[in-house]
């Protein structure tokens, strides 16, 4: 199963990155439905930092990022997001191989996106003290181009006043 496939499943709610339990079903091979099932039977399993189900706002934001309809073929019920740890929990409640498989890949996938971020975070706050390093070579720069530039504008522009003759 394709990484990049997964990764574009991976969605930020409040605050923490989540699948959504029709991408899982997709994923699982199974119907929403009946994955929402085996998560309702094991409740206990999926205490609020692992699963919580979207609000009505939430769910608007999705309806309307996912252009599916209110009434049917789109989304009717609140989806459950699952966290990490939820999905982590999710493929001991699915007990099949394919749900090992399918697990396997989104871990694999949470921790290239974690990876990532880390790695971006490192990029992002080395460059901060390369340009702290070079901001006054910066502005030096910039005064050198904006004084050409009104040496440049001034040379150009139609003098008035007193006609001053040569000699």
């Amino acid at each position: 199963m394709s990484l990049q496939k997964i990764e574009s499943k991976i969605h930020e709610i409040r605050g923490q990155k989540v699948m959504l339990d029709f991408d899982l079903a997709a994923l699982y091979e199974v119907e929403t439905k009946r994955l929402k099932e085996a998560v309702r039977r094991n409740i206990d399993s999926f205490p609020d930092d692992f699963m919580f189900e979207l609000t009505n706002d939430e769910l608007e934001s999705l309806r309307t990022q996912f252009a599916s309809s209110k009434t049917r073929g789109g989304i009717r019920y609140n989806p459950f997001a699952f966290t990490e740890q939820g999905v982590a929990m999710l493929s001991s409640v699915l007990k099949s191989k394919k749900a090992v498989q399918v697990h396997i890949s989104i871990m694999r996938a949470f921790v290239a996106l974690r990876q990532f971020a880390l790695s971006y975070k490192d990029i992002s706050l080395r460059l901060k003290e390369i340009e702290g390093k070079f901001t006054d070579v910066y502005e030096a720069l910039n005064y050198l181009l904006d004084k050409d530039k009104m040496e440049v504008e001034q040379k150009k522009r139609i003098r008035i006043g007193y006609k001053v003759e040569k000699k």
